[in-house]
């Protein structure tokens, strides 16, 4: 991220920049998306925030960006500046970055969150099934992300869960702003450039859902906060996150 090579066209996920927030979008129903984790870290001296998604009681997927120091994940959450009845605060206790991430062009941003504990299951607390191995998505498709970032660039981080619908857009698009940077084999183009819609600083790591799967992880978007976005395709990744968890589970 330090490289000003990046700095030219992103990232707005990057915590280093300032996360990501959701732009054009508006105040989630209370609960409406028990998957949600909202985490917290240190980065240098300063507090940072990233999104993720509860797969497991015990591991939050979310982008290896959004790394950091003394980790914390929110559960059940809707207001983060309030104590809410439904909250579990719960330690991560390791941090597990794909090990072919690159943080000089964001490549294979993805990282499971292994929790110190187990979520206790509520209404406002559930795991987010993986995508299903025949799951595609085509250019048109109307998908939604969510996450505590930015709604506009100077304006102070949201309290409450914001959400915005965005369409998938054609690889090309994304090839055409970003070049060899964007991977169709691993990414996903998000946004309708022609609609002020996209997540932002404070969003990174939080989930892309479309038709109710879960399709992608918000890694990056231009800097002024335009669409399209970049979401981390988390169907490529699926051997990789299931060999990870088992691994750990069983002490390896």
């Amino acid at each position: 991220m330090q490289k000003t090579l990046l700095l030219c066209w992103v990232f707005l996920l990057s915590p280093r920049a300032g996360t990501e927030e959701i732009i054009g979008g508006h105040t989630a129903r209370p609960h409406a998306r028990p998957y949600m984790a909202f985490i917290r870290f240190l980065s240098g001296s300063s507090t940072m925030r990233c999104g993720g998604t509860l797969v497991q009681r015990d591991y939050v997927l979310t982008a290896a960006h959004c790394k950091g120091r003394a980790m914390n994940v929110i559960l059940g959450a809707q207001n983060i500046s309030k104590k809410e009845r439904y909250q579990q605060v719960i330690p991560v206790g390791k941090a597990i970055p794909h090990p072919d991430y690159d943080p000089n062009n964001l490549a294979n941003d993805i990282m499971l969150l292994k929790l110190k504990r187990k979520a206790s299951l509520t209404k406002a607390v559930k795991p987010l099934s993986l995508p299903g191995l025949r799951s595609r998505l085509r250019p048109g498709q109307v998908c939604s992300v969510a996450g505590w970032g930015q709604v506009e660039i100077g304006k102070p981080f949201p309290d409450e869960l914001q959400e915005v619908a965005l369409k998938v857009q054609a690889d090309e698009t994304c090839e055409s702003l970003f070049g060899t940077r964007y991977s169709r084999a691993t990414q996903i183009c998000m946004g309708d450039p022609h609609q002020k819609r996209n997540g932002f600083k404070g969003d990174s790591g939080g989930p892309l859902v479309c038709l109710n799967e879960f399709q992608g992880i918000f890694s990056s978007a231009k800097k002024n906060g335009t669409p399209p976005g970049v979401f981390t395709k988390v169907l490529s990744f699926l051997p990789w996150i299931k060999r990870t968890m088992k691994n750990h589970l069983l002490g390896h």
